[in-house]
């Protein structure tokens, strides 16, 4: 049994600090010079009562307010099979993702809006899997841990921004990073979806000793290299603070990140504008589910009679008695 508004029971001490309070003070009484002569007055069981009505009225209150919290038991329950997977979305977020060189409709966007608008729509996709997502640059850092919440997940999608750590690419830190969400679940199925546009150049860990240790944990890598071949448009500022843009060639290490997604069965892709980014995060949308089984009520009795006719009862009784045969006359 549980309660459905468990908040309505803070009432229950007040409501009985008050009743008897105001018992106390409603009680007549008369005043006599010496109380020699009612020592050896024996109570009777109307007097003891009489004097004890109050309790009849502090129980009605108490099985009434149990009654408004709405006291429930489960009836139904049902075993759900459910299939999901544990997965780390790692987003490069160095300075090279400026680059704008996928077209949208409106205009060009620069790599990282593209790649957060599609990894959007890749969250809001999944329905059982929990999400996570590391950012890295020079190193990386977990922007969101792994979670059902959606919601919290996209909020947090939003935080990442070019800048926020120092730059550099250090794939094999976007790895580890990754790894240590996911060493200690237990799903079955653990992925890491990386992303980045450019070649390992920070942080201590070599993006293949990195993989091994995927491999070792039974983590499989997905790995998408993001960007044009060849010169992409590269905004930067001319002497007087304006926008300019000079075209860059921005070289991705295919072959690492060819050798990360093999070494722990994954897939390399590549994306070269914003329809084939769509396409590679909808084939891994289509990957092996594990299955979770998880216990689901689906009906429950409402339990509030039960409390609330005792309560009518005893408050009806009390207000009979204590105004026919207990009742006080000054």
């Amino acid at each position: 049994m549980f309660f459905h508004d468990p908040w309505i029971l803070i009432l229950l001490p007040f409501t009985l600090i008050f009743i008897l309070y105001a018992d106390r003070r409603a009680k007549p009484s008369i005043r006599f010079p010496s109380g020699h002569l009612l020592t050896n007055l024996r109570h009777t069981l109307k007097v003891t009562l009489s004097k004890n009505i109050a309790i009849l009225r502090l129980m009605a209150v108490s099985f009434m307010i149990f009654a408004l919290s709405r006291p429930q038991s489960p009836i139904e329950e049902s075993k759900i099979q459910t299939e999901g997977i544990d997965i780390v979305l790692a987003i490069d977020c160095s300075t090279s993702m400026l680059a704008e060189d996928f077209k949208m409709p409106g205009g060009r966007r620069n790599r990282l809006e593209v790649v957060k608008e599609v990894v959007r729509d890749f969250i809001k996709g999944r329905a059982n899997d929990r999400i996570g997502i590391v950012a890295f640059a020079a190193r990386a850092y977990t922007v969101c841990p792994l979670t059902l919440d959606y919601g919290w997940i996209l909020h947090n999608l939003d935080r990442i921004k070019i800048g926020i750590i120092e730059d550099g690419t250090a794939i094999g830190s976007g790895i580890a990073s990754s790894l240590n969400r996911l060493k200690d679940t237990k799903s079955k199925g653990k992925i890491i979806v990386l992303l980045t546009d450019g070649r390992n150049n920070a942080g201590n860990i070599s993006p293949l000793t990195a993989a091994e240790a995927a491999k070792a944990l039974g983590v499989k890598i997905y790995t998408i290299g993001v960007g044009t071949k060849g010169l992409a448009p590269y905004p930067m500022k001319d002497f007087f603070g304006n926008t300019v843009y000079r075209p860059i060639e921005i070289e991705i290490d295919e072959d690492t990140l060819m050798k990360i997604a093999s070494k722990t069965e994954g897939v390399y892709f590549r994306a070269t504008d914003a329809e084939s980014l769509r396409g590679i995060y909808k084939q891994i949308d289509k990957l092996e589910k594990s299955p979770i089984e998880e216990t689901e009520y689906l009906e429950y009795k409402e339990l509030f009679p039960v409390f609330l006719i005792p309560g009518f009862i005893l408050l009806f009784l009390e207000i009979i008695l204590s105004n026919t045969i207990l009742r006080n006359i000054p």
